[in-house]
């Protein structure tokens, strides 16, 4: 099972995993069904989750029925349980669109809910995160979850971000994150694939971000708030939900 999900995310392109993703999905959720392990996402139950990664692959990560990730279940709990997300008139952008969100998101009558990215099947409106053709203080809310370490102009990126945001708006830009690292590690010169998925975690992958992730956010204009939410479950609860524990959600202000 490992080698054949490893043999999957490198061969196939995004887009076509993407399209395959809806049939495979619900066979995926009735074999496994059971009672060991909870996606909140959509309060099913399974005897196992199935394992994700690239390079190591992680054991109970990939939810067989939204397909979501640790990240994934961990940002759901916290826009559910610690903001107005599902309930406020919000007009909010959402980069790169996860499967897991998506048409839970654009059911929401609350929202209006903009999807944007370049290759995504998913994506409303096609774009450049680092030439966005939204105009000024645009979006009550921005999702930019696991794409700025994809962009080689992060600095642009991250401007961008801020230019289309509100005032007094607020956003979460999650990203693999190594916090044992103090300064973010890049090195555009490296370009074999095998060698950029060991050294960066994924082949298409531009840096390694450590801790001054959050103070670059700063530089740009952000308040950020570093939560670190799995402080708010017992130890049951991170292994039901099959969550990361100590993961950090970056919450930015302006």
């Amino acid at each position: 099972m490992k080698h054949l999900f490893r043999f999957f995310l490198n061969f196939f392109p995004r887009p076509f995993l993407i399209r395959l993703s809806y049939t495979v999905r619900p066979f995926l959720a009735f074999l496994l069904k059971g009672k060991a392990y909870t996606d909140p996402i959509d309060g099913k139950s399974f005897i196992t989750f199935l394992p994700y990664g690239y390079g190591t692959q992680r054991n109970n990560a990939l939810s067989p029925s939204t397909l979501s990730l640790e990240r994934h279940r961990l940002l759901w709990l916290y826009l559910k349980n610690e903001t107005g997300f599902f309930s406020e008139n919000l007009k909010v952008l959402h980069f790169a669109p996860e499967q897991a969100f998506y048409k839970r998101f654009k059911n929401l009558k609350n929202l209006e809910y903009i999807t944007t990215d370049l290759n995504s099947p998913l994506a409303d409106v096609k774009a450049d995160i680092c030439k966005l053709p939204f105009d000024d203080t645009t979006f009550d809310v921005i999702l930019c979850n696991h794409v700025l370490e994809h962009i080689p102009d992060d600095t642009k990126a991250m401007q961008e971000l801020y230019r289309v945001m509100k005032p007094n708006g607020w956003g979460i830009f999650q990203i693999p994150q190594d916090l044992a690292r103090e300064k973010t590690f890049e090195d555009n010169t490296i370009t074999d694939k095998k060698e950029r998925a060991k050294l960066f975690g994924q082949y298409d992958h531009v840096r390694v971000y450590g801790q001054d992730y959050f103070d670059k956010l700063r530089s740009i204009g952000f308040k950020v708030e570093e939560v670190n939410y799995t402080s708010k479950f017992s130890d049951e609860d991170i292994a039901r939900f099959c969550l990361a524990k100590g993961e950090i959600i970056p919450v930015v202000y302006k």
